[in-house]
């Protein structure tokens, strides 16, 4: 399904969504805070995206499809560096105070702004193709686990070590221009239980016990992530007999799947029969989030996916921008769980968690 159209609230936030909602889950300020002056969590944020410049400058330079790339990307890297410097000095300035969701769209802005769609385009397409060649090995080596509950753990895991692939983190976008990643090997060498938040035993055990009718995934990076992570799980969903709704972003933002990119990245993993390695996916929708940021806020989706997602009972949000960063603490009229790797420091220090920990946030619906 194409996004047009306003946005509307997701139909299955907690009401009123004016007094149970908000969309960033670390507070930046507090009341009491001087509205002028910036907080030393804001200078920490505002300085974690200083750092990550560099990183998006040398993709922006790299992008064939843009006309005097070079130059364009040393225009957004000083205007964006001019952004966060006014927000030191004024909190208030350019639609602030901020969040991380204005960072990001801010950094979003200046990237179009300068003549920028898609600087991930490149290395999302070869990610995408090499995980595209490794499904059937990983969907294979989790169907030949005859345990459910081992299985289901075993696909989280999956989940876990896909969400690596991130150039949204600094550190990580290194690491991986060092030497790409191997999604097996991330598998093995997640940090051990417990993780920083970790429900999954309560999971595990829902799991067994219901069936759930439909779930809506907001999903998130390109590659591994999305290939060999997401889509196992939501195979193994459909198995379960129930009704997946993937929810894509509508425009590129970092190395986050689309909307158009999710849709093609399916019809090449389906055989002649239309089936996932022998499962069914005429219960497999995919749609158009509204979204264009590697986070997001619930008050403002397709109006798409709000029909689509009006009957749902479990939400899904993957990644560390869409299930930590925002909703970590976002209440629902359903079942719903939060998934992702820790890859900040700083979202580290503000659950008390380790970097690169793991968190698998768990809530039924309150009855």
């Amino acid at each position: 399904m194409e996004s047009s159209g306003e946005l509307v609230p997701f139909p299955l936030l907690m009401t009123p969504i004016e007094s149970n909602y908000r969309a960033c889950t670390i507070p930046y300020r507090f009341p009491s805070d001087n509205p002028k002056k910036p907080t030393p969590t804001e200078i920490s944020w505002i300085d974690l995206f200083f750092n990550s410049i560099p990183s998006f400058r040398k993709r922006a330079e790299s992008d064939d499809t843009v006309p005097d790339a070079p130059l364009r990307a040393e225009k957004f890297a000083q205007r964006y560096a001019e952004i966060l410097e006014d927000l030191k000095k004024d909190p208030e300035s350019h639609g602030g105070p901020p969040d991380c969701i204005l960072l990001c769209r801010l950094r979003e802005q200046v990237l179009r702004e300068v003549g920028f769609r898609d600087i991930f385009k490149k290395v999302k397409d070869e990610e995408n193709a090499k995980a595209i060649s490794l499904f059937e090995e990983v969907v294979r080596l989790n169907d030949a686990i005859e345990d459910e509950a081992k299985r289901v753990k075993n696909l989280v895991r999956g989940i876990f070590a896909g969400n690596i692939f991130d150039l949204g983190s600094a550190k990580l976008a290194e690491l991986f221009s060092e030497d790409g990643m191997s999604f097996l090997a991330s598998c093995q060498n997640l940090v051990p239980r417990p993780w920083v938040i970790d429900d999954m035993d309560t999971f595990i055990t829902k799991w067994s016990k219901k069936t759930w009718k439909k779930a809506v995934i907001f999903v998130d990076n390109s590659g591994a992530d999305i290939i060999l992570g997401i889509l196992p799980f939501a195979r193994e969903l459909l198995r379960h007999g129930a009704q997946v709704v993937l929810a894509a972003n509508d425009l590129p933002s970092i190395n986050d799947v689309t909307y158009t990119e999710l849709v093609e990245i399916i019809s090449k993993l389906k055989d002649e029969h239309g089936k996932l390695i022998g499962v069914d996916t005429s219960n497999l929708l995919v749609a158009n989030s509204g979204n264009d940021l590697p986070v997001i806020d619930l008050t403002t989706v397709s109006q798409e996916l709000a029909y689509l997602a009006s009957d749902a009972d479990l939400v899904i949000l993957e990644g560390m921008g869409r299930g930590i960063e925002t909703n970590l603490y976002a209440q629902f009229k359903c079942d719903s769980l939060k998934i992702g790797m820790v890859k900040h420091p700083e979202v580290a220090q503000f659950l008390g968690g380790r970097l690169y920990d793991c968190v698998f946030k768990f809530n039924e619906a309150l009855s």
